[in-house]
């Protein structure tokens, strides 16, 4: 499918269009495979990127599909989490790091589960100094969708397509070489068991220093207590929390995550997203 192709949306898109507006449930994805994607960015970095922020940014994607013994991925669709993201990239604080590295030394960004590549792109779009890396399975189809939305948007000469099994050495995915000073994850918690692969990636891909971070953000569909366990896993595994927040996804309402509130209905789980930040223990940098 070409974007031109897909002004029919699939029933499933008009159901939850009509889940929003009729019932105020809030969407946790926005496409299904194949299905063409416009996502508008009125740019939140302030003056010092004027010169490229003057205007929204645009960037036109098309949802990935996957082979048919894949489909457990759920990579066939882009998240609510993921567009959260996209929406607050400042939180990043790129520019912190970018001031931490030295001249001709790229910092250097990933992103595990990238699907749509959405991050990745808006990331390689707003910030030309830094180097992006967007990784998936490897699936043939999935990747072949992402390398085109990066094509598309034009940021391949500084956004790479690569594939990455979590179970697998990432020697191949890293650049000259290095680690990589931010990893991303948008919704990759759904399926407890693959944190420990996925906690295995995060150790594996992230520098080791003071300042390399990791944000994961992920929505509440699968239940707290699952992203209660994939918290205790990563803290026992030499990673520290910088912050955990819930953020509202409509507005800009932040509170500090409490896996009590697992009886709250569905319509309730749907309006957040939860932001982990973390960073190496101090041992681990020992």
């Amino acid at each position: 499918m070409t974007l031109d192709e897909g002004s029919t949306a699939a029933s499933e898109d008009i159901l939850s269009d009509s889940l929003q507006t009729l019932y105020d449930f809030q969407p946790i994805t926005y496409t299904s495979s194949g299905a063409p994607y416009t996502y508008t960015l009125v740019c939140p970095l302030g003056h010092q990127h004027s010169d490229i922020c003057d205007k929204p940014v645009v960037i036109r994607l098309l949802t990935p599909d996957t082979a048919a013994a894949n489909w457990s991925l759920h990579a066939s669709s882009i998240w609510a989490s993921s567009v959260h993201l996209a929406d607050n990239i400042d939180k990043l604080n790129l520019e912190s790091h970018t001031k931490s590295k030295l001249p001709n030394d790229p910092v250097r960004v990933l992103e595990l589960g990238a699907s749509a590549g959405l991050p990745s792109i808006v990331v390689a779009k707003l910030y030309p100094t830094i180097s992006a890396t967007a990784t998936d399975y490897p699936d043939e189809a999935l990747l072949r969708t992402l390398s085109e939305n990066v094509e598309r948007n034009a940021v391949a000469h500084r956004c790479r397509v690569l594939p990455f099994d979590w179970a697998r050495c990432p020697a191949h995915i890293l650049q000259d070489g290095y680690r990589f000073d931010v990893v991303l994850a948008a919704d990759t918690l759904w399926n407890p068991d693959l944190h420990s692969i996925f906690i295995d990636a995060l150790r594996s891909t992230l520098t080791k220093t003071p300042t390399s971070r990791i944000h994961v953000v992920v929505g509440l569909h699968t239940g707290r207590y699952t992203i209660q366990r994939f918290l205790d896993s990563v803290l026992a595994s030499g990673f520290e929390l910088e912050s955990l927040q819930e953020r509202s996804i409509i507005g800009s309402v932040v509170r500090q995550w409490d896996v009590s509130r697992e009886s709250e209905d569905d319509q309730e789980r749907r309006r957040w997203v939860i932001w982990i930040q973390l960073k190496w223990k101090e041992l681990e940098l020992q």
